[in-house]
């Protein structure tokens, strides 16, 4: 049983739906849009004869217009079209893409006869810029728009504007607390307005009440979320439309310029043109790489760095700096990236009288961790064969930084240090397809056209080679020689993609509205004083929340402590006098207990 000198704060499992009882108090705790279900016929009844006709029709059309709109704008349409992105977008990391590398795409075409006819025509081998990928996320995009930007001028009609006043039963909410106290309501409307005010709360007196609110960052991290989503959206969007990505292989020494003529492989977006290339130009001084030798991790780069000196612009002053894995040269919207290693073995090239045509370093590519590498060496023009006739030639090298030794019955690297470097070539001569038209791998040597150079046992001619040993090719057609140098390549990947930065920043915007949306709750509590029918003050508290909280009892608990601190509970001495309770102690609060019923 309960009296009237007892705090009492309860918390209800009742329906937190605005009803008739809490009007205006209860609404307005979200900006998210009402669902309006589809009435049927818009129109209603059609009036007769042709303009009856007219204006049934446009009031169907305009009807059914709405209900699309608000469909499309929903919360739940904007969370299936995201889930539907997702899904779009696994073919598109799963399949082969013409604009990565369209070398796969041919290859998965000649590979599947059935699966890529279909696979094209429904554009799975460019899903990102396909008709269906691209509807997905344009409907996401005005929903999202379309959801928002309403919600955001009502939330800002809501900061400007001041809580509502107090419904006219606070009994019916779901936290509650009330007791009758000798102090004036004035004077209790003042304390609690203190009191809310020094909680952060949105306070100002309505009527016999005070009325504030609390937790509006719940909304705005709300909107803040749905924003940053948008944000990312138009940052992939751009950044896929205005990218660009190329590869460059360079030897020591040599260097690089940000034109298209000297990228080894190139692809871009859509809109992106050759005035996007930020211009910069590098040259590649010197490959440091130093391995572990012993232990576990035999092999592992230590040291993988390259040193370049690089310029801006085209008066831009050198610079010089270090490019290592996962750190990138950054120059304006361009990033640097090292991306593999090798070595190019230094070789000189004779003709039949001894004349030099071809003196250079070879990039081999390497197919193993030891760095064992394969490649060709191509002599275009310049040579003639012991006849004096012009011809061209074409030598098959594969390279071991470290050789196992003569006899151990393996050619391939046993460590990738320069330890003991061997190369091995094989002779032919012929047409190596220059002049065909045919784009061809200068990294591959095709025999189809060549013709082998062979011994006297009739076998092709070939040779393993030290550091500074030749090997003669028969008939005094010339000879290939392994100089003392073996030089080492990097290859970069320089990569611009616009709109990075503000994709990042969306995706933390979004990170943190989407925990403020989560862990804040947005409540509203008033307390209402107002004089008996015997004079005493009778004070309420109520509390409403968005959504059930244990949290708010406990809340509003805190808060009536506050209160009752300056309104005490009205007491009667002769009924409730403790008979053990020594004179002068200090009669205990009640509303410090049963804050909370649980």
């Amino acid at each position: 049983m309960s009296d009237t000198r007892s705090t009492d704060v309860h918390s209800e499992t009742t329906d937190t739906t605005p009803d008739s009882d809490l009007g205006e108090a209860g609404s307005q705790l979200s900006t998210a849009p009402v669902e309006v279900a589809m009435p049927g016929s818009f129109g209603g009844s059609r009036a007769p004869g042709a303009w009856g006709w007219i204006t049934w029709t446009t009031r169907e059309v305009t009807g059914w217009a709405r209900w699309f709109w608000r469909q499309l704008t929903s919360m739940r349409v904007a969370l299936i079209l995201l889930f539907l992105l997702s899904l779009a977008a696994i073919p598109g990391s799963l399949i082969p893409q013409t604009g990565s590398d369209a070398l796969k795409v041919q290859d998965f075409k000649d590979s599947h006869k059935t699966l890529g006819p279909l696979y094209d025509k429904v554009g799975l081998f460019h899903v990102y810029s396909s008709v269906w990928f691209s509807a997905i996320y344009i409907l996401l995009f005005i929903s999202l728009i379309g959801c928002i930007v309403p919600r955001t001028w009502q939330f800002i009609g809501q900061l400007r504007g001041r809580p509502p006043a107090a419904p006219k039963r606070l009994t019916r909410l779901p936290a509650y607390a009330t007791w009758r106290t000798d102090a004036d309501p004035e004077h209790v409307r003042e304390v609690a307005l203190k009191a809310l005010r020094q909680r952060r709360f949105r306070a100002h007196v309505a009527g016999d009440a005070v009325a504030a609110e609390k937790g509006y960052l719940r909304e705005a991290g709300n909107l803040a979320f749905h924003i940053a989503l948008i944000v990312m959206l138009i940052a992939f969007a751009w950044g896929q439309l205005f990218k660009s990505e190329g590869n460059k292989l360079i030897v020591e020494g040599d260097g690089f310029s940000n034109t298209l003529t000297q990228y080894d492989d190139f692809k871009s977006g859509n809109l992106f043109t050759d005035d996007d290339l930020v211009p910069f130009s590098f040259r590649l001084d010197k490959f440091i790489g130093t391995y572990e030798r012993t232990g576990p991790n035999k092999g592992t780069p230590r040291t993988y760095q390259a040193n370049i000196t690089y310029n801006v612009g085209a008066y831009g002053k050198d610079q010089k700096t270090a490019v290592k894995v996962n750190e990138p040269l950054n120059i304006g919207d361009a990033k640097v990236y090292l991306v593999s290693h090798g070595y190019a073995p230094v070789v000189t090239v004779r003709d039949g009288k001894g004349d030099v045509v071809y003196h250079d370093a070879v990039p081999l590519l390497p197919i193993d961790s030891n760095v064992t590498s394969q490649g060709a060496v191509k002599v275009y023009d310049g040579y003639r064969n012991a006849q004096g006739q012009t011809d061209q030639l074409g030598f098959a090298a594969f390279f071991v930084p470290t050789f196992a030794g003569a006899g151990k019955g393996t050619m391939f690297s046993q460590f990738p240090a320069l330890d003991f470097p061997v190369l091995a070539v094989s002779a032919y001569h012929g047409d190596l397809g220059v002049n065909s038209g045919i784009p061809q791998n200068v990294y591959q040597l095709n025999t189809k056209n060549l013709k082998p150079f062979k011994d006297a046992k009739g076998d092709l001619v070939k040779a393993r080679l030290l550091p500074g040993e030749t090997m003669q090719l028969p008939g005094g057609n010339g000879s290939i020689t392994f100089d003392k140098q073996v030089k080492e390549w990097a290859g970069f990947q320089i990569v611009q993609q616009p709109a990075s930065g503000w994709a990042l920043g969306g995706a933390l915007a979004a990170i943190f509205g989407l925990a403020g949306s989560l862990f804040i709750q947005r409540r509203r509590v008033w307390v209402r004083a107002t004089a008996g029918p015997d004079g005493v003050t009778v004070v309420e508290m109520g509390g409403l929340g968005r959504s059930e909280s244990a949290k708010l009892p406990e809340e509003l608990g805190d808060l009536a402590g506050l209160v009752h601190d300056q309104a005490p509970t009205k007491t009667d001495e002769k009924e409730d006098a403790d008979p053990d309770q020594e004179p002068g102690a200090e009669t205990p609060v009640p509303a410090a207990e049963g804050a909370q019923k649980k």
